[in-house]
């Protein structure tokens, strides 16, 4: 009962930055795992099969909350969901220290742009271009690969663009349940057996399912320069940790 709790607690705090901020469930709660003492593989596909939960849950609050983009969403959705099969897969198969290191600069180098532009005034919201197909199959890759990446790859390079914080941040969680059955769909059938991790499981779906729906509110309440400023921060420090750690 204990870890069951303190999987819950995990689950409900990874949840509320996501869904707030449009990132970090994965990256947040794949730390704590592997800190724990779960491999690459077996935690990634744990915080996966909660993931289906967690971001449904999301997905449904942000379209309630009419904070999705139907063009990004669309854009976003094919190349999203065949990178994260394609990550998923790889993972299994072998796993790249060198690949975990660029991405972690890459994020931190993302963490910082976004971090400044609390400091700047607000210019009229970008139109998504063709780049965005290329980052969302990206972004499905480093998420299956890393436990964690979809939001942060995706999120941060679209609001380091300069694109439309709330919309942004809630039509990438949208898009992310189907990328998230895309990558499960993999690890599920690669891997075969979950009944030992049950626990681990059970204490994400649980705190994020309760999280999902408060962190799509507060995406709304909260100001966009200190959203900016709080994400900033967040990626930079999360993609520290993981880079000292991979170092």
């Amino acid at each position: 009962m204990k870890e069951l709790i303190l999987f819950i607690l995990v689950g409900f705090a990874a949840q509320m930055i996501d869904g707030t901020m449009g990132m970090a469930y994965g990256v947040s709660s794949n730390t704590f795992l592997r800190s724990a003492g779960v491999g690459s593989v077996v935690s990634s596909a744990c915080v996966h099969i909660a993931e289906l939960f967690t971001t449904l849950v999301s997905g449904i609050s942000h379209i309630k909350l009419k904070n999705v983009s139907k063009d990004l969403f669309l854009k976003l959705l094919i190349p999203g969901v065949i990178g994260g099969a394609i990550g998923a897969y790889a993972l299994v198969s072998f796993e790249s220290r060198i690949l975990d290191i660029m991405i972690d600069v890459y994020l931190i180098v993302m963490g910082v742009i976004i971090f400044l532009k609390m400091f700047q005034k607000p210019k009229e919201p970008r139109a998504y271009g063709k780049y965005v197909g290329a980052l969302g199959f990206a972004g499905g890759f480093s998420d299956a690969m890393g436990g964690g990446g979809w939001g942060p790859v995706v999120t941060s390079t679209l609001l380091a663009s300069g694109h439309d914080t709330r919309k942004t941040i809630g039509t990438v969680n949208t898009a992310e349940f189907f990328v998230t059955v895309a990558e499960t769909t993999t690890f599920v059938t690669m891997l075969h057996d979950f009944r030992s991790y049950a626990t681990i499981i059970a204490g994400l779906i649980i705190g994020g399912v309760i999280a999902a729906p408060i962190g799509a509110v507060l995406c709304k309440k909260i100001p966009v320069r200190v959203m900016l400023g709080m994400i900033g921060a967040l990626v930079i420090f999360l993609n520290t940790i993981k880079l000292i750690q991979h170092i």
